[in-house]
C-alpha cells in the first residue's frame, strides 16, 4: 500500500475513490507548520532565518501521518501546485523525516488520469517555489508585527496592518477621498429631431466643424440654438459596416471572482470557497465525491491540447460550423502571470451546468456553469453586428457646420454570445439600424431638446472592481484577493452600500497613520516590484533572504521613528439611540478598560454614564460592519432571547440564533454557530451547509 498525502479531507475522498485499493489518501488539513503564534519567530540576527513550529492543533496529524508511513511501501506528496502547496509539502517532508527524492507529485484537475500521470511522474520539491513562500511569509510577518502595535497604541487596540492590506486599504480611501472632494462640472445634452419623408431622427449633438465640443452652459447652449434656429440640415457621413467582438478567455482567479461577485451577487470569499469546493469534489447523487473544475488558483488563461480538442468537438456536434472557428482561439498571457497552471474549466464537457442543475446547490451551481460556459464561449468565433453611423449638420448663421451624431448597432450573428454574455452594452445597442438616410439627403428639423446635467464623481470600487485594480497594479497575488477583502472588512477598514465598498472612518485613520511613518508600504508601485521580486525567488533568479536583507533596515529604521513619536489619535465617539437622563443629550458609545460603555457627550458638564449591557456575540453578515448584540424580550410574561445589529434601524438584520459573520454560500440562508466535538462550526439555518471556520 502507498500513502498519497493531500491538503484538504474532501481532496482526499475524491482521489481515494479514483485509485485502487494499493492507495491511502491522507489529509494534512493545510499547513502543519508556521512561524509561532506569540513571537516574531525570525531570527534577524541570522540571516532571517524563519523558527517554524508544529502548529498546535496539528500534533495528532503528525503522529497519525507518521503513523501511516510505516504501514505504506511509499509516500507521495500531493498538496496543491501552487508555492503555498509546495511550501506544505516541505514542512511534511521535514516533520514526517521524509527523505529528498522524488516524492512530489502534482496535477491541475482532479481526474483519474490526471492523478495516474503525475504518480508515474514523481520530482523532487522545488525549493524555489519554497523560498519564495518563505520569503513572503517572513516579509508580511515582519510588517505585520512591527506595525501593528503602532497602530494599536496610537488608535485603538484590537487593529492590525499588513503589506498587502494595507495598500489595498489604501486605494479604498484614495477613492472615497476623491469622491468627497470631487466637484461636479455643469453640461447640456442637445438632441435633435430630424424628419426625411414618414421617418423621424433622433441624433446628439457632438461637433462643431468636426471639433468634438461639449457644451458646458446655458450661455453656450442658447448660443448654439439661436445659430441653428433657421439652419438648413443634411446628412454628410453615412457608415455601415459589421463590427467583430472576440470572446474573452477562460477564467483565471482574478476574473472568475470579478465576474461571479457582479453576476451572481456573491462575495470574493463566497466565490473562492465554492470554486475549492468544485476542485476538490462535491457530493453528486449515485457517484459520491466527483471534482467538477480544475484548479482555481491561476493566472494563466492557457488550456490543454486534449481540453482544445474536446471543445471544439462539442461546439462543431452542438452548435455547428459557423460558431467553430478555422484554428484553435489562443489568448496572450500576461507578463507577470505564472503560466505553471492551465486557465480554469471544467474537466469534463460531458458534465454540462444543466445535467447537474438538480444535483447541486444554487450557488455551487451558479459558478459551475459560469466556468463551463465561459470556456466554451472562448473557443467560439466573434459575434458580429451591423453598426451605423450617421452624421447631420448645419450650417449655422455664422458659417459653421454643427454636427449631430446618431448611431447604432445590432446583433447580425451571434456567436460566443450564443453561451456567455460579458455583459458590456455599447450605445446604440438594439437600435433600429434599417435607415434610409444617405449622403446628400436633406433632412427637415422638427425640434431640439435639452437637458442640464453634471459630472459625476468617481464611482465606489465594487468586490468585482476592486479585484481588477489590485491586478492592475500587481497588488497581491489572485488567490490572496479574497482574504485581503475579507480582513478589510472584519477590521472594520471598509463597509458595503449595496455592492459598492467605501472606507471606514476607522480605515482612513489607520491609512494616515501608516502612511505617515512607512509611505512605501502604500506605495502601490513599492508592493508592485516586491510581488515581481517573489517571482524572481520563485523562478530561481533571486536569493529570498536577500530581498528581505535589503528591505529591513530601513523599515526597522521607520519602525522606531513611528514607535517613539507620542502622539495619538482620536476617534470620534459614536452616538448611540440612547437619551441621557440628566441633561437630554444622546449618549455616546465610548471604550474603557473594561470594554465599551455609554457616556454623556456634555462631559464635563454633565458626568452621566451608563453601562453598556450588550453581549456582542459577532459580526453582522448583512452589513458587515456592525457588531450582532445579544437582547432579550419580554412578552406575555416570558422572556426571549435574540440577536440583531447594532446599526438598527439602519440595518435590520436579527436571528434566533447567533449567526456566523457572513450567509451561507450556497444558499444566501443565515448560518447559525453551533459547536460540533468541540469545533466551532457554521450551519446553514435553511440547506444544512455545514463549513468549519478558518479551515
Amino acid at each position: 500500500m502507498k500513502l498519497i498525502i493531500v491538503e484538504s479531507p474532501k481532496k482526499a475522498k475524491t482521489i481515494e475513490k479514483y485509485l485502487g485499493n494499493q492507495y491511502r489518501v491522507r489529509a494534512s488539513g493545510g499547513h502543519v507548520c508556521d512561524l509561532p503564534e506569540k513571537s516574531l519567530g525570525i531570527d534577524v540576527n541570522n540571516n532571517f532565518k524563519p523558527e517554524y513550529v508544529v502548529n498546535a492543533d496539528k500534533k495528532a496529524t503528525i503522529e497519525g501521518l507518521k503513523a501511516d508511513i510505516k504501514k505504506a511501501d511509499g509516500v507521495y506528496l500531493a498538496t496543491d501546485p501552487d508555492r503555498e502547496g509546495e511550501a506544505i509539502s516541505w514542512h511534511l517532508m521535514n516533520e514526517l523525516g521524509l527523505p529528498d527524492d522524488p516524492i512530489r507529485i502534482e496535477f491541475h484537475e482532479i481526474s483519474p488520469k490526471a492523478v495516474t500521470e503525475a504518480i508515474g511522474n514523481p520530482r523532487k520539491i522545488n525549493i524555489n517555489l519554497v523560498n519564495a513562500q518563505q520569503a513572503r511569509r517572513v516579509l508580511d510577518r515582519i510588517v505585520g508585527y512591527k506595525i501593528s502595535p503602532i497602530i494599536n497604541k496610537k488608535i485603538k487596540t484590537g487593529l492590525s496592518a499588513g503589506r498587502v492590506q494595507s495598500a489595498a486599504l489604501r486605494m479604498l480611501v484614495d477613492r472615497e477621498r476623491a469622491i468627497r472632494d470631487f466637484k461636479p462640472e455643469e453640461y447640456w445634452t442637445l438632441h435633435g429631431f430630424f424628419t426625411k419623408d414618414k421617418d423621424e431622427f433622433k441624433a446628439l449633438f457632438e461637433d462643431i466643424d468636426r471639433k468634438k465640443t461639449k457644451i458646458k452652459n446655458k450661455e453656450q447652449l442658447d448660443g448654439i440654438l439661436a445659430i441653428l434656429d433657421t439652419a438648413p440640415f443634411a446628412v454628410t457621413d453615412v457608415k455601415k459596416s459589421v463590427k467583430k467582438q472576440s470572446p474573452l478567455p477562460p477564467f483565471t482567479t482574478s476574473t472568475l471572482q470579478q465576474d461571479a461577485t457582479s453576476k451572481l451577487s456573491l462575495t470574493a470569499p463566497q466565490v473562492m470557497q465554492i470554486a475549492q469546493q468544485l476542485y476538490e469534489g462535491v457530493e453528486l447523487e449515485g457517484e459520491g465525491q466527483v471534482a467538477l473544475v480544475t484548479y482555481i488558483r491561476t493566472d494563466s488563461v492557457r488550456v490543454s491540447e486534449d481540453a482544445v480538442k474536446a471543445v471544439r468537438k462539442l461546439i462543431g456536434d452542438k452548435y455547428g460550423d459557423p460558431y467553430l472557428p478555422a484554428k484553435p482561439n489562443v489568448y496572450k498571457v500576461q507578463n507577470q502571470a505564472q503560466d505553471a497552471h492551465e486557465a480554469i474549466r471544467p474537466i469534463s464537457l460531458d458534465r454540462t451546468p444543466d445535467s447537474l442543475k438538480k444535483k447541486l446547490q444554487r450557488n455551487t451551481y451558479m459558478v459551475y456553469k459560469l466556468i463551463y460556459d465561459r470556456f466554451v464561449a472562448s473557443q467560439m468565433t466573434p459575434a458580429q453586428y451591423n453598426t451605423l453611423d450617421v452624421r447631420i449638420a448645419g450650417k449655422g448663421a455664422d458659417g459653421k457646420e454643427y454636427g449631430f451624431s446618431m448611431k447604432g448597432r445590432a446583433l447580425k450573428f451571434a456567436g460566443y454570445t450564443a453561451v456567455y454574455s460579458d455583459a458590456t452594452p455599447v450605445e446604440g445597442d438594439n437600435a433600429d439600424i434599417s435607415s434610409p438616410l444617405e449622403v446628400g439627403d436633406a433632412v427637415n428639423k422638427k425640434e431640439f431638446k435639452f437637458e442640464q446635467k453634471f459630472t459625476k464623481p468617481p464611482q465606489r470600487y465594487t468586490e468585482s472592481t476592486l479585484i481588477k485594480a489590485m491586478e492592475d497594479n500587481g497588488i497581491g497575488r489572485p488567490s490572496t484577493y479574497a482574504s485581503i477583502i475579507g480582513v478589510l472588512s472584519k477590521r472594520e477598514y471598509s463597509k458595503k452600500d449595496g455592492k459598492n465598498m467605501m472606507a471606514t472612518e476607522l480605515g482612513e485613520l489607520v491609512c494616515d497613520e501608516i502612511k505617515k511613518y512607512f509611505e512605501n508600504i502604500l506605495d502601490l508601485k513599492f508592493t508592485a516590484k516586491m510581488e515581481k521580486e517573489l517571482d524572481n525567488i520563485a523562478e530561481g533568479t533571486e536569493e529570498w533572504q536577500a530581498l528581505i536583507s535589503s528591505f529591513y533596515p530601513g523599515f526597522m529604521n521607520q519602525v522606531k521613528a513611528a514607535y517613539y513619536d507620542n502622539k495619538a489619535v482620536k476617534i470620534p465617539p459614536k452616538q448611540s439611540e440612547v437619551k441621557c437622563d440628566k441633561c437630554g443629550a444622546m449618549m455616546v458609545i465610548k471604550e474603557g478598560k473594561y470594554g465599551p460603555f455609554l457616556a454623556c457627550p456634555n462631559f464635563p458638564k454633565c458626568r452621566n454614564i451608563k453601562s453598556l449591557n450588550q453581549e456582542i456575540v459577532g459580526t453582522c453578515p448583512k452589513c458587515k460592519t456592525g457588531n450582532v448584540i445579544k437582547k432579550t424580550s419580554k412578552k406575555n410574561g416570558k422572556t426571549f432571547t435574540f440577536y440583531s445589529c447594532e446599526n438598527y434601524p439602519s440595518c435590520d438584520f436579527s436571528s434566533w440564533d447567533i449567526p456566523a459573520p457572513y450567509f451561507c454560500p450556497d444558499c444566501g440562508g443565515v448560518m447559525k454557530v453551533v459547536t460540533i466535538k468541540g469545533q466551532k462550526t457554521y450551519r446553514c439555518t435553511k440547506c444544512k451547509h455545514e463549513e468549519t471556520p478558518n479551515a
